[in-house]
């Protein structure tokens, strides 16, 4: 039982390390992505959460929408595929959250 709960233990911090490790990962370029006309003129907004795929040398191998609008996830996506992390000893799961208000047709990055 004893060596069960240090194995867990054990786990437990390497997962926290790797989460840690994940979110210390320095952007390097980012872009934000264009806040379309019909999507502000209908009042479409909100925010968008995504996990994006880093590889080793930094950049998006892959990214995929986590929950938000479908439509500005898309937006969202195509933006992050083109940002460019760090390099780092292995890859990376960075997630991102970005808030599209309609009212003043703009994009945050959180």
């Amino acid at each position: 039982m004893k060596s069960k709960l240090q194995i867990l233990t054990l786990a437990l911090l390497l997962m926290g390390a790797a989460v840690a490790q994940a979110s210390d990962r320095q952007l390097l370029k980012r872009q934000t992505p264009e806040y379309p006309a019909l999507l502000k003129k209908m009042g479409i907004g909100g925010t968008v959460k995504l996990s994006a795929l880093v590889a080793a040398d930094g950049t998006v191998k892959k990214t995929r929408i986590a929950g938000g609008n479908p439509m500005l996830g898309e937006l969202a996506c195509a933006a992050v595929s083109k940002w460019k992390f760090a390099p780092a000893a292995q890859a990376s799961d960075e997630t991102v959250e970005m808030v599209f208000e309609p009212k003043s047709a703009s994009v945050s990055i959180k």
